[in-house]
């Protein structure tokens, strides 16, 4: 086997694969901008999206906001810098765990589901159907999930944080004898707002990547309920893997700005 030539045709693939993700896209969004819209569609993608994430999110944030406190403080100790780390949590969750753990949920959840529905609909020919009807399906299926998602995640990410810091709140005062309003206070004099914004654009990329994927592997799945189950894992892996490419891109740029 040619080695040139494998790099030569992964390339071209990973070339035509973002060409394609990107035109999806643009056809994604394109519906936003002009009538007719679908105001119950949005809303019912916004309760699926949104709402019942809500449990799964605000379990993961309590118990990595708990965890994130104890490591901090076993590794303060090393240096006798126990008493940061009330600051030290409250930065991480904002800018970091809360955005991309409330989007690695919510790519688990919702865009594999995203995946499977679009991908039974096309296996079983709704999607033409609605073509024959004159119905746009960027414009009914696709736009109302993308934009459901970018407004929902920034939302889960501000619960996230709340809910992540009252994790770590909960471990230091009961198991590590910090003083409830002391810490409570370090927390809100340490963190500025920009910590919390900078977490909030991310989740809205986020947001856009995760329906982004679970649209355009379940739109374009072949090969009846064999292809809608290979649509759901790739729709979970490639929303995860471009959550942490564009985490580390944003990450970068704010902290240059």
């Amino acid at each position: 086997m040619n080695p040139v030539r494998t790099i030569g045709r992964i390339t071209l693939d990973i070339v035509r694969f973002t060409g394609e993700v990107a035109l999806f896209g643009l056809r994604g969004i394109a519906p936003l901008f002009s009538p007719p819209w679908f105001p119950r569609q949005l809303a019912r993608q916004m309760m699926a999206i949104g709402y019942l994430s809500l449990p799964v999110v605000g379990l993961t944030a309590v118990f990595t906001g708990a965890a994130l406190a104890l490591n901090i403080y076993t590794g303060g100790g090393r240096f006798n810098a126990e008493q940061i780390m009330p600051q030290i949590v409250a930065l991480g969750i904002t800018r970091e765990l809360g955005p991309v753990l409330a989007a690695l949920m919510l790519a688990g959840r919702v865009s594999a589901a995203i995946a499977a529905e679009l991908g039974a609909m096309r296996a079983t020919e709704q999607i033409d159907a609605m073509r024959t009807l004159s119905t746009d399906p960027f414009r009914y299926l696709v736009a109302p999930r993308i934009l459901a998602a970018v407004i929902c995640l920034p939302l889960l990410t501000v619960v996230a944080d709340l809910i992540g810091i009252a994790g770590g709140w909960l471990v230091a005062t009961r198991t590590l004898a910090f003083n409830p309003v002391v810490y409570l206070r370090n927390t809100g004099d340490f963190l500025q707002s920009w910590d919390v914004e900078s977490g909030l654009i991310k989740a809205a990329v986020f947001g856009f990547m995760v329906a982004l994927m679970g649209c355009y592997h379940g739109y374009n799945s072949k090969g009846g309920a064999r292809g809608v189950g290979r649509a759901t894992t790739l729709a979970v892996v490639s929303a995860a893997v471009l959550i942490f490419m564009s985490d580390y891109l944003l990450t970068t740029w704010f902290s240059r700005t």
